[in-house]
């Protein structure tokens, strides 16, 4: 029993313990990196969804992410040009990174990130990026995204004169007729127009090498065929690489030796690629081979030409002194191009780790989205104040009607007028408002009752007829006082319904109002995606959840505007009906009194 006992111990031990690592490890896992960093998003990078049969593991890989306000609502909580942004694998291993553009107005940018490992064929390549630090110092390095073997990388930015290298090795191009342009694949290109084109001298890390083999790749956009263009040429005197455009073919070649020319469609953007191994040369065409040649690669330190005798457009140019096989290449042509979702984005998160799936919308409300809001906000507060003045209005009517009433239902029909009373100052003061009469107001009798606002005008104008209150009233006074009475109901039914059309205004602008919101907020995350091309769930739920916003605001104005106009005109017409009913109880009373009088005094009715 001992020795089981003992054992079952053990196991429970041993269960703990693993428990117990389980969850330091997801703890740990969580853990923020940098307290003065406010928020962060993870990333996920699917290289399954490259199609690419990574064999083991791709490594130093540079990733492009293209950020927008479909997948990223926060340009506005970044320091100026994107220098609070960091990239980890974890709580603790930074990623190098390079930020090739970043626009905070236009909400775009463009960021490559170091991948020091990307496993094929699994979803498990995920990393944080951080944001939301004003202070932080610009750690955008380019120099330390890519590997050895990367001996020139030109992305083109606004104001180069000549195309100027990214990586450690300054391979800066030696001159160039080409200009930036804005508008490329992957923020500005170069456009060629039929000149030299950009030359870039020999260099140690651009030679060829047989037993590292070589590579070259870019963006290519052309319009129309061309006259032997020639996108690269790579020669030393004795042997030349070279990548040519003859109409709208493109063929690569080694001293003579050529790959099978390969048609490209004028205005499309396409991706190039050529590799020389030791013994063959490839042409790639959007990440797949469509061409080969077997060749013998001698060593060679060529000066390089790049877009001569070329017209279009050229972006992302790359050299390498190796060899990159299928599976970089294919995943490269994937990542840069909008048309695949190789990423994933995750929630934004705070440091506080308190962000709700409803701050997520608020952060991701566009400008126009804030205005509509913001209309709406002032339609419901317009709402709400008549809403809670004509509430307590029409209360304190019922009330005082009440007690009218009953006072009025004691009366002596000989003496009619003893519940009037003239007005003084301050009750005249605040006759203009039904809100402060009912709020701050004397009730001593009745300021608020319609009821007695139609006896206080009947018994007026009674004062006013030959004979006075008491006296029988004769069938034109009795008429008149019938127009008068009606008269005064309009009057008291118009101050009832006063400011009750800003309701129908909320009730029925405010939806339309939203929706326009909705719409239009919809409009520019489309665009936005249209415009990076980045199109993916991640990209566009964010935006739309934060397009319906406006018509969340929109109805939460007519909801409670449309529930309180039915139980306001409800009330109104209740009102109005006893007022009808008190007129019509008052002259039939007159009536009846007059006709007494007269039978007291004559002995006979008329």
């Amino acid at each position: 029993m001992k020795i089981i006992d003992a054992n079952t111990h053990c196991k429970r031990l041993a269960v703990s313990l693993i428990g117990l690592c389980a969850l330091l490890t997801s703890l740990n896992a969580q853990a923020w990196w940098n307290g003065e960093w406010s928020s962060r998003r993870q990333i996920n990078l699917d290289a399954s969804a490259t199609g690419a049969d990574i064999q083991g593991s791709l490594a130093d890989f540079p990733l492009l992410i293209r950020l927008h306000a479909g997948n990223f609502g926060y340009f506005a909580e970044l320091a100026e040009n994107g220098a609070d942004i960091r990239f980890l694998k974890d709580d603790k291993t930074p990623l190098a990174f390079q930020i090739e553009h970043i626009d905070a107005i236009n909400e775009i940018g463009f960021v490559w990130v170091k991948q020091t490992q990307v496993q094929g064929g699994t979803d498990t390549n995920s990393f944080w990026m951080y944001y939301g630090n004003a202070n932080a110092a610009d750690a955008s390095d380019g120099k330390s995204l890519y590997d050895v073997a990367q001996g020139l990388v030109y992305h083109f930015k606004d104001g180069e004169i000549v195309p100027q290298d990214a990586t450690a090795y300054a391979s800066h191009a030696a001159s160039s007729d080409a200009q930036v342009t804005p508008g490329g694949w992957i923020g500005a290109a170069l456009q060629f127009n039929n000149g030299a084109g950009v030359i870039v001298n020999p260099a140690p890390q651009l030679a060829l090498a047989p037993d590292k083999g070589w590579t070259f790749s870019a963006w290519l956009r052309v319009e129309q065929a061309q006259s032997a263009a020639q996108i690269l040429r790579a020669g030393d005197g004795a042997h030349t690489l070279s990548l040519t455009l003859q109409g709208l073919n493109l063929q690569a070649s080694w001293d003579g030796e050529q790959t099978a020319p390969v048609a490209l469609t004028p205005g499309a953007w396409r991706h190039v690629a050529l590799t020389a191994a030791a013994d063959r040369l490839t042409l790639y065409l959007d990440g797949a081979p469509v061409g080969q040649t077997a060749i013998h690669l001698t060593s060679a330190n060529p000066k390089i030409e790049i877009g001569a005798n070329f017209a279009g457009l050229l972006d992302e140019v790359q050299i390498a002194s190796a060899a990159r096989g299928p599976d970089w290449l294919k995943l490269a042509y994937r990542s840069q191009s909008p048309d695949f979702a190789v990423l994933n984005f995750g929630e934004d998160e705070t440091n506080a780790s308190s962000d709700s799936h409803f701050m997520v919308i608020v952060h991701n409300v566009t400008i126009d989205g804030w205005v509509i809001i913001g209309l709406t906000g002032i339609m419901l507060v317009i709402a709400v104040l008549v809403m809670v003045t004509k509430t307590i209005v029409i209360n304190r009517i019922v009330k005082d009607n009440k007690l009218f009433l009953a006072r009025y239902r004691e009366l002596d029909h000989s003496h009619l007028g003893d519940l009037d009373q003239e007005e003084d100052a301050e009750e005249r003061e605040l006759s203009d408002s039904e809100f402060l009469t009912a709020l701050v107001g004397r009730h001593d009798h009745f300021q608020s009752s319609t009821l007695y606002h139609l006896y206080h005008t009947a018994i007026h104008e009674m004062k006013q007829l030959q004979g006075g209150v008491d006296s029988p009233i004769t069938a034109e006074a009795w008429n008149y006082l019938h127009v008068k009475l009606d008269s005064q109901i309009v009057l008291e039914s118009q101050r009832l319904n006063k400011n009750m059309v800003l309701l129908t205004i909320a009730i029925a602008g405010g939806p339309f109002l939203g929706l326009l919101g909705t719409v239009v907020g919809v409009m520019i995350t489309f665009a936005a995606i249209a415009a990076t091309g980045d199109v993916n769930i991640n990209s566009i739920a964010p935006g739309i959840a934060a397009a319906l916003l406006a018509t969340v605001a929109g109805l939460a104005v007519a909801i409670p505007a449309l529930f309180s106009y039915n139980y306001l005109l409800t009330q109104i017409k209740d009102i109005t009906a006893g007022m009808r009913v008190f007129s019509d109880e008052f002259l039939a009373l007159l009536s009846m009194r007059t006709a007494a009088k007269y039978i007291n005094g004559n002995g006979k009715r008329d």
